[in-house]
């Protein structure tokens, strides 16, 4: 493994950051991380993996970085991800997400780093007209998150054409859980995954969990989303990094998700099951450019990559996420003290 060149992550102190962390760590890759620590957390990441506070647009950094810790690959997951923020400030969203990606680009090109893998999100299809959604679906964003992504999206696309760099974008659907070990998991303060919210809920921190539209064309009027678990999201990026590695003229869009779909009402029933214990639940109205159903084909990822999901169960993905909750309550007292 000491032959291998280092692999910089940014946004390596955030919720899916830091699960790729600890996969390419797994899977005996050298890892640096870059992080500005608005919504990470320094102590997600490992205290052997070089950690550097800044901007992912600052070039001299990027550059002193990929001398210093010969990086030979990017994956890219500082940006912010908040749809009903993106529709309230959408400066902020081009701002992070579209202009600093481009500037991060432009270093990584500068700095003749052949590989990128980009953390893009199922919002680039907007409300799609069919599902199961595939990477063909056309790309029609409704909120600035969604746009932010797919004009991030583009631009690897072109600048891969101009330049010797091949990338793999991968749009995510709903990723919920936490690893397994309990290493890491979702702690954003205020986060709005819905698993997020329900475990909060289930262990006392919240009152209950609202749920938003009952009248969607969907077996229980709630909506229904593709749900991952982090850790197998994980295992997809270091399987595209190997894939970009192994061929470096072939490039990659593909979903990431499990092709299977689970309600509102039937995620807040898995954590009353495991927790045996009952959610408060409340009734609110629909959210503007919520789709009644959005569900991944993932044939392209199960073709392309030999990705073997280990934790496509929904009471798994409850109880990890249960079990992180609760050390992170550990964790806050810790840092509070």
């Amino acid at each position: 493994m000491s032959d291998r060149f280092t692999v910089l992550v940014t946004g390596g102190a955030g919720y899916i950051g830091s699960h790729a962390v600890l996969a390419l760590h797994d899977a005996g890759w050298p890892v640096a991380v870059i992080d500005n620590l608005v919504t990470g957390f320094r102590w997600a990441v490992p205290d052997d993996v070089p950690f550097y506070e800044g901007n992912i647009a600052d070039a001299a950094l990027i550059a002193k970085i990929v001398t210093e810790q010969n990086i030979g690959a990017v994956m890219h997951f500082a940006g912010s991800v908040v749809v009903p923020e993106s529709v309230e400030n959408p400066l902020k969203y081009y701002d992070n997400n579209s202009a600093r990606s481009r500037s991060l680009i432009e270093a990584v090109i500068a700095n003749k780093v052949p590989h990128f893998i980009f953390s893009s999100t199922a919002a680039t299809y907007g409300i799609p007209e069919v599902s199961p959604v595939r990477e063909d679906t056309p790309q029609v964003p409704i909120n600035p998150y969604g746009m932010s992504k797919l004009m991030t999206e583009h631009m690897l696309r072109d600048v891969s054409a101009a330049h010797d760099m091949n990338f793999c974008a991968l749009r995510y659907f709903n990723v919920a859980g936490a690893d397994p070990q309990a290493r890491s998991g979702q702690s954003t303060i205020g986060a709005t995954h819905l698993l997020k919210v329900a475990v909060e809920a289930a262990l006392g921190k919240r009152d209950s969990v609202a749920i938003f539209g009952t009248d969607y064309d969907t077996a229980d009027g709630t909506g229904v989303r593709d749900y991952i678990h982090v850790s197998d999201l994980a295992a997809a990026h270091v399987l595209a990094l190997d894939a970009l590695i192994a061929d470096p003229t072939q490039s990659h869009f593909l979903n990431c998700g499990y092709g299977r779909g689970f309600s509102v009402l039937e995620v807040l029933d898995a954590v009353d099951r495991v927790t045996n214990l009952k959610i408060n639940r409340k009734m609110e109205g629909r959210r503007a450019g919520d789709p009644d159903s959005l569900i991944s084909d993932n044939g392209a990822i199960m073709d392309r990559f030999p990705w073997k999901p280990q934790y496509a169960d929904l009471d798994q993905i409850v109880t990890h996420a249960l079990a992180w909750e609760r050390k992170l309550g550990d964790i806050q007292q810790e840092q509070s003290a």
